[in-house]
């Protein structure tokens, strides 16, 4: 989600951080011209970014934060739209953001300290044009066209499924509708990054108790958790529930018409990992119900469907790269299938803290070549 989320709680989880922000060559494509990146440094009170222009093309920033909060980076278009980000960029840490901008325009760059509110925002200006990556290259274009369909079979479950679980509270069947929390929120799991280029219907659908800013309304799957987990059904709840299915449809409708990118989809792998990271590992993410695996599982099952999609492109131009995220995938998966419980999982307060340890590790490991994703990408 994009709002804000805790620390890490576990070093090996940090480590993450350390490795993401480490890895990887200089891009080619680079938005910075000659002279490497677009340079941005971000603190608590400024965004200093090197350059307020580029021509069309891939751009690459790549930031820095000088502050002492977590913090995010933005690239806006017009009505806030995201063209690309980049989250959870702890103090003293660097992590670049590769991003198709084929047309000219104004757009805005904003960083995010303490990963709330509309950031500190400065204009920026695309001069020219350049030929879009899928235009260019038929593999992209086929990789684009199979993640699109991938998204539109995930929506269109996350909205049937919805409506199931609605049902269920606006009935008052709690046991049912606990029953089909974990296993309606898999769909949205699996495509979050695209549901985040939507501004506010991210948080409006996910945000958690605890990232709510002053004057937010709690709503969405954690509101609707928490009445059927701890307090019990609300007077509101059936409310809840109705507006949870509406926004659940405006998603879908909106990710029938959205143009992604090749980098969207080489970034989504990424932030998909980065959901594991920063909520699931930590069990932050469901904190009333504790079904984080189900999140976890989900969450992978979305890197992967980004990277299968990419995998002729990535196959051609980095093999080497291919086999060594699909060894981590495999890691990774090997400690989510110990984890199994009947058709799920195990509740996440259930897991001993070596096994919450072996999947910050994982986790760790495969992080680091996913951040080199983008990279080929744009080549």
């Amino acid at each position: 989600m994009t709002l804000p989320k805790r620390l890490f709680a576990l070093a090996g989880t940090a480590a993450l951080l350390t490795l993401a922000a480490c890895s990887g060559g200089q891009d080619s494509a680079s938005g910075g011209g000659a002279g490497g990146p677009i340079t941005v440094a971000a603190s608590d009170t400024a965004c200093e970014v090197s350059t307020a222009t580029a021509n069309a093309g891939n751009l690459t920033f790549e930031v820095t934060n000088k502050g002492n909060k977590v913090t995010e980076f933005y690239l806006y278009a017009e009505g806030d739209r995201i063209m690309g980000e980049v989250e959870n960029i702890a103090p003293g840490l660097t992590r670049k953001l590769n991003v198709e901008v084929a047309d000219a325009g104004t757009y805005q760059t904003a960083c995010k300290p303490g990963m709330a509110g509309d950031g500190i925002r400065g204009p920026f200006t695309v001069t020219g044009g350049a030929t879009k990556q899928a235009d260019a290259n038929t593999e992209l274009a086929d990789a684009t066209k199979s993640y699109a369909s991938f998204v539109a079979n995930q929506t269109d479950a996350l909205a049937t499924e919805t409506q199931k679980f609605a049902d269920a509270v606006k009935s008052g069947n709690v046991a049912d509708a606990k029953a089909r929390y974990a296993t309606t929120r898999v769909y949205y799991e699996r495509i979050e990054p695209v549901a985040e280029k939507f501004g506010d219907l991210d948080p409006a659908l996910d945000v958690r108790e605890a990232d709510l800013e002053e004057g937010q309304q709690f709503t969405g799957f954690h509101r609707l958790e928490k009445d059927l987990w701890v307090t019990g059904l609300q007077p509101d709840s059936a409310q809840i529930a109705d507006k949870l299915v509406t926004d659940v449809n405006d998603l879908v409708g909106k990710t029938k018409t959205l143009q992604l990118t090749p980098l969207d989809l080489a970034n989504g792998a990424k932030e998909l990992l980065d959901e594991v990271a920063t909520g699931k590992i930590t069990g932050e993410e469901e904190t009333f119900s504790h079904t984080d695996l189900w999140d976890f599982q989900a969450n992978v099952d979305g890197s992967k469907g980004a990277i299968q999609a990419l995998r002729p492109v990535l196959q051609a131009r980095d093999a080497a790269l291919v086999s060594t995220v699909d060894t981590q995938f495999a890691n990774v998966q090997k400690l989510l299938d110990a984890t199994r419980s009947g058709d799920g999982f195990k509740l996440y307060t259930e897991l001993t803290q070596d096994q919450i340890k072996q999947f910050a590790s994982a986790v760790d490991a495969l992080s680091e070549p996913l951040s080199k994703v983008s990279e080929v990408v744009a080549q």
